[in-house]
């Protein structure tokens, strides 16, 4: 008796689903889903015009004098290459061996997030900028101020920018890695500098200034990895097995980098890396 009460009531409910779903089709074929639609319509037709009216009005036409349309253009361009400041800083400049360098250190000393990034960041960009200086200085003299002054053209100023920069990477950049990209583009020879277009030039400096940084890393990272290894050689002789030997060589790296001045001996031969 209780297998079939328990039937029974299973396909009661199956005909009470079924009986909900056929009374709700026929509601959207009936003129109550004409009243529903007559409903939303009216209400929206009442909304509408409220928002219409609440809303800014905001004219989208193109129109105005050509100078007033070609200065919008401008600042169009303008703010394209400023969205670009990240990757000029990064990739054009000094920052991207310096900050390298910076990561290698924190690595080898095994300080973790000490210095932390905002540290080694700010202080890669005030070194960028003071590497830079002179680079920085002839763009101004060159483009900026000629553009400001209207003597150029917004395109030839950013052709005559171009040109120290191009200097400032040619000399930091190895001769075989700019060649590899000039064979690529099937450049075979040049004038000058100014012949080789940026989209050479930035690759092959990015590729030059990663080799010297980890170069750079390496010769710093080897003197902490030999106290690192004498460190686990004594406490391994001494049958201290449980002691992890970073924790033990971490005071030891740093009282030897303080005593040699390390900050000192490495942001001076950064800086006269690119002289």
């Amino acid at each position: 008796m209780t297998r079939r009460s328990t039937i029974f009531s299973a396909r009661k409910h199956m005909v009470i689903i079924r009986t909900g779903v056929m009374l709700a089709f026929l509601f959207l074929l009936t003129p109550g889903a004409a009243f529903a639609s007559s409903f939303v319509t009216s209400s929206t037709a009442i909304t509408i015009p409220v928002i219409a009216q609440a809303l800014p009005q905001i004219d989208l036409s193109i129109g105005g004098e050509a100078e007033d349309f070609s200065l919008a253009i401008q600042a169009l361009i303008l703010i394209t290459v400023l969205s670009f400041g990240p990757a000029f800083i990064t990739m054009m400049t000094s920052f991207t061996r310096i900050i390298v360098v910076f990561f290698f250190l924190r690595m080898g000393l095994g300080t973790q997030q000490s210095p932390p990034n905002q540290v080694l960041i700010g202080l890669a960009l005030f070194l960028t900028i003071f590497i830079m200086m002179p680079t920085f200085n002839a763009i101004n003299q060159n483009a900026i101020q000629p553009y400001i002054n209207e003597e150029m053209t917004q395109v030839e100023a950013l052709s005559e920018a171009a040109v120290p920069l191009k200097e400032f990477m040619v000399n930091q950049t190895r001769d075989q890695d700019l060649l590899f990209f000039m064979d690529m583009v099937e450049i075979e020879s040049v004038n000058s500098i100014e012949d080789i277009p940026l989209y050479v030039v930035v690759p092959s400096y990015v590729m030059s200034e990663l080799r010297i940084a980890f170069q750079i890393g390496f010769m710093i990272y080897l003197p902490f990895m030999v106290i690192d290894l004498v460190v686990a050689s004594i406490l391994l002789s001494m049958g201290i097995i449980f002691l992890p030997p970073v924790l033990v060589s971490l005071p030891f790296k740093i009282l030897v980098f303080v005593l040699t001045d390390g900050w000192y001996l490495l942001v001076q031969s950064m800086v006269r890396s690119f002289n």
